[in-house]
C-alpha cells in the first residue's frame, strides 16, 4: 500500500466522520462517528474486496427477509457474534450485588398470560415437569413484594410456542411475588436446543464450524417500581452444553441444580404426577434504579 493510498483512505474516513458533526443529538453523533471509524478500520485491516462486501449485503438482506414478528434474525446475529452479551456486560448494574443479566433472546413475547403463585406456565407444552421457586429481594435483602416475574422457555423438542403455526401460547407466563417476595410455579425441565439455523445466521455458523446449540435454560424478566429491569436465565447444572453455548450467555452465578425426583415422590403443592419431575430454587436480587 502506497503512502498516497493510505492518506486517501484516511482522508475519506475523516470526511465521513466530519459529516456527522452537524447532528443535533450529541449521543447520536458520538455513536455514528465511532461506528464510521471502526467500520472503516475493519475494511482497511482486512482489505475487504467488493465481492466480499456484496456478499455481506446479501447476507443482511437475507436476514431482513426471514425476520418476522416472531423470528428476529438480527437478534440471532447479534447473539452469535457475542454483541448481545457484550452490551449486557457494559450495562451490568451493581456488579457482585444484584443478580447477573444475560441475553433477552429472540423469542420474548409481550402480553403473556398471568398465572397465580404455584400455577403452571406450560400451557400444554411437552416436557418433564419442573417446580421452580425463589424469592425477589433488593441488594440489602429486603423482600420486593409485587414484583412481576416473567418466564418463558422452549419445550422438550427445542421449540418455543411462537415457532409453531397454531398461534397458541405455551411455555410462557407471568406472575407476581407475594408480600415476602416469594414466587413459585410449574414449568418444564430445560433441555438443550439449537437456535434457528435454517437462515443466514445458521449458514454463518456452518461456515465457521460452530454448533448452534444453546445450553438448557429458563428465561426470566423481573420488574418492580424503583428497580432496574432484570433480564436473565437460569441454566441446568452439569449439562455438557454449558461450555459451548452458541450465544455466550452462560454465567457461573446463573447455573442451578435441577434436582430429580422419581415418579410417585410427593410434590411441594401435592400435585399428582405420573412421571418424574425436577425442582430448583432461584433467588433474585434487584438493583435500584
Amino acid at each position: 500500500m502506497t503512502e498516497l493510498t493510505e492518506l486517501t483512505e484516511q482522508e475519506l474516513t475523516d470526511k465521513v466522520v466530519a459529516s456527522f458533526d452537524t447532528a443535533k443529538d450529541e449521543r447520536f453523533r458520538e455513536v455514528m462517528q465511532a461506528l464510521v471509524r471502526h467500520a472503516h478500520a475493519f475494511v482497511r485491516e482486512t482489505r475487504l474486496t467488493e465481492e466480499e462486501w456484496g456478499a455481506a449485503i446479501e447476507f443482511l438482506t437475507a436476514a431482513g427477509h426471514i425476520t418476522t414478528d416472531t423470528r428476529q434474525e438480527f437478534v440471532l446475529l447479534s447473539d452469535v457474534l457475542g454483541i448481545s452479551m457484550l452490551t449486557v456486560a457494559v450495562n451490568e448494574p451493581d456488579p457482585g450485588e444484584s443478580t447477573e443479566s444475560t441475553v433477552l433472546g429472540p423469542f420474548f413475547v409481550q402480553d403473556s398470560p398471568e398465572i397465580e403463585l404455584g400455577g403452571d406456565i406450560t400451557g400444554g407444552a411437552s416436557g418433564e415437569p419442573s417446580w421452580v421457586s425463589g424469592r425477589v429481594t433488593d441488594t440489602e435483602g429486603t423482600p420486593v413484594a409485587g414484583a412481576r416475574v416473567e418466564v418463558w422457555e422452549a419445550d422438550d423438542g427445542g421449540m418455543y410456542d411462537v415457532q409453531y403455526d397454531d398461534g397458541a401460547l405455551a411455555g410462557r407466563a407471568h406472575l407476581f411475588t407475594d408480600a415476602e417476595g416469594r414466587f413459585r410455579f410449574w414449568g418444564l425441565t430445560p433441555t438443550p436446543y439449537p437456535i434457528p439455523d435454517d437462515g443466514p445466521v445458521g449458514r454463518l455458523l456452518g461456515h465457521a464450524g460452530r454448533s448452534p446449540m444453546r445450553a438448557p435454560h429458563l428465561h426470566f424478566m423481573v420488574t418492580a417500581p424503583g428497580f432496574r429491569r432484570l433480564i436473565t436465565h437460569i441454566f441446568v447444572a452439569g449439562d455438557p452444553c454449558l461450555d459451548a453455548d452458541s450465544v455466550f450467555g452462560v454465567k457461573e452465578s446463573l447455573i442451578r441444580p435441577f434436582d430429580r425426583h422419581e415418579a410417585g415422590t410427593p410434590t411441594p403443592d401435592s400435585r399428582p404426577l405420573e412421571g418424574p419431575w425436577t425442582a430448583t430454587t432461584f433467588d433474585i436480587v434487584l438493583g435500584k434504579e
